[in-house]
């Protein structure tokens, strides 16, 4: 009967424990933002460091090529996303006037018959605010200052996060092992066991869903690449290669490319002919993503509805802002490992069973 109070008051300490930490977590999302960016990416560099370290080199000189190579990826994905956003969208504005006169003359009238209210586009109004985004007039130029001002802090907070993350990065890929051992210490040595045994489940399913992501992204990345240049799109690759790098966000990141191909085919093609081809080339990429990539890679993924996965998208977006939505699915991972064996422990319990 002791024994039972006791595992019952420890199993409220460790509950309410848990609850402060989520309470936390959530006040203080914007300061720990940096931190958990950091970790995620320490986390993903490690292997790498690692393995450099086995084959002799330095260590420091090991962390140093890593982070090399991310900035390289980074900078790559950025030198190939601003100038293709930039070309579509100034395209898209050359071609606006036609696209405004064709719905002034062919819908807006039918719409004014059903609804009863003026569906006509004003042009000019529409010109001047795309122009000004592109171009950076001084109208644009005016409002980021005005909103600068106005959010000062949010804006330095910003810059400060970014500045704290590669050092975050770059102390743990150093004292990766000696952080481990932090962790380890603090656990009761009753539980250790069952706790490493958790986390070693989390490593081998996040280290098995990373090596997976990667894959297919390079895959899908070439697969859209050549199909839009299959199709005659000049901005094939980049598109290609950006939509395959963003399948890492859910739904999201295909949506995207979706889009600047959509917008592509309108540009380019005068005919239903580009539109088309979006549809058999992005169609065929999501049945071969679904049906030949996903299972034959990385299995049945981490298991998770796909409405888990939006609202896991929505739930840590709002807490940590996009870095929260890159996020979204390895930590849902890591949660449902928790949540099953919690689960099962459930189910073996006598409260379930009695």
């Amino acid at each position: 009967m002791n024994e039972y109070i006791l595992r019952r008051k420890q199993t409220l300490l460790w509950s309410g424990v848990g609850l402060v930490l989520l309470v936390l977590l959530y006040v203080l999302s914007p300061v720990l933002t940096p931190f958990m960016l950091g970790m995620a990416l320490a986390y993903i560099l490690v292997p790498g460091v690692n393995m450099l370290v086995t084959l002799k080199l330095p260590r420091w000189l090991a962390v140093g090529i890593m982070f090399f190579l991310l900035f390289a990826v980074i900078l790559g994905v950025l030198l190939i996303v601003i100038p293709l956003v930039r070309k579509e969208v100034g395209l898209a504005i050359e071609q606006l006037p036609g696209w405004v006169a064709q719905y002034n003359i062919n819908l807006a009238p039918r719409l004014n018959q059903l609804f009863g209210v003026s569906a006509e586009i004003d042009i000019l109004k529409i010109r001047e605010m795309l122009q000004d985004a592109i171009t950076g007039t001084d109208s644009l130029t005016t409002t980021i200052i005005t909103y600068a001002k106005s959010s000062g802090s949010a804006v330095i907070f910003f810059f400060v996060n970014l500045l704290i993350t590669p050092v975050v990065l770059v102390y743990l890929l150093f004292d990766w092992d000696k952080f481990i051992r932090s962790i380890r210490e603090v656990i009761p040595r009753r539980y250790l066991d069952g706790t490493l045994s958790v986390f070693h489940d989390i490593d081998r399913l996040l280290s098995s869903f990373l090596r997976g992501q990667i894959l297919v992204m390079l895959i899908l990345a070439v697969y859209y690449s050549v199909g839009l240049s299959l199709a005659g799109f000049e901005s094939a690759i980049p598109i290609g290669v950006l939509t395959g790098m963003l399948v890492f966000i859910p739904y999201l990141g295909v949506t995207f490319g979706l889009l600047l191909a959509i917008l592509s085919a309108l540009l380019q093609f005068d005919n239903y002919y580009g539109l088309i081809s979006v549809a058999i080339v992005y169609g065929l990429g999501q049945i071969l993503e679904g049906m030949v990539l996903t299972p034959k890679i990385m299995g049945e993924r981490i298991g998770l509805h796909p409405l888990v996965i939006i609202f896991a998208l929505f739930v840590f977006g709002q807490i940590f802002g996009f870095f929260g939505v890159l996020m979204a699915l390895p930590i849902s991972a890591a949660l449902s490992v928790l949540i099953r064996r919690v689960y099962g422990q459930y189910r073996r319990s006598d409260f379930y069973k009695t």
